[in-house]
């Protein structure tokens, strides 16, 4: 299973428009996406959290890394689905669309593969906090994803990709802006 989510994930940030053709092409039933892709994703996410902190720190401090895990767990958990939910809205209001709850999901979660993958790098080798500028490549990716996948006609791509661009990145970073405020026992 996590190899093909790797894999997934690799052909998604290397190659976006063959892997959205593929994604199209790829039938899923039910939360078949879900359980086959983003939880184990979000899980691992957690780990590598708890990981990260375990073996980057001088000290060894198991509290610490479990509050990095809670802190990571609602943080990309809560932000896949409130910005799906968010997308969900937008589709229907403001392209008028036909609401499709998991469709939306997916594209949210493959949308999602570079923002994935620079965590787990980033919590890992904290000292590479530059990489973070890539996060912006994820507009290519919602670019080459948005006709394929969306089927959003070329006159409203740009606001589309813009639009699902902001809810993929900017919905997780103010979770944990939130959280960084609302909970003093999660900052690290």
């Amino acid at each position: 299973m996590y190899k093909d989510i790797f894999k997934w994930v690799v052909m998604i940030i290397s190659q976006p428009g063959k892997a959205w053709e593929a994604l199209n092409e790829k039938e899923e039933k039910g939360d078949e996406f879900l359980s086959r892709f983003i939880y184990p994703l979000i899980g691992l996410l957690t780990i590598v959290a708890f990981l990260g902190i375990l073996f980057t720190r001088k000290e060894f401090d198991v509290e610490l890394a479990l509050k990095a895990s809670v802190r990571t767990l609602l943080i990309y958990f809560g932000g896949f689905f409130l910005s799906t939910y968010l997308l969900n809205e937008i589709w229907s209001g403001f392209f008028k669309r036909e609401k499709n709850n998991p469709l939306c999901q997916r594209f949210v979660g493959y949308s999602s593969s570079l923002m994935y993958a620079l965590g787990a790098v980033l919590m890992l080798i904290p000292e590479f906090f530059f990489l973070q500028i890539f996060i912006l490549y994820t507009f290519y990716i919602v670019w080459e994803g948005a006709p394929v996948y969306m089927q959003v006609e070329e006159n409203e791509r740009l606001k589309f990709s813009v639009i699902s661009t902001a809810l993929v990145i900017l919905i997780p970073t103010v979770i944990g802006f939130v959280l960084y405020l609302l909970m003093p026992g999660l900052r690290f």
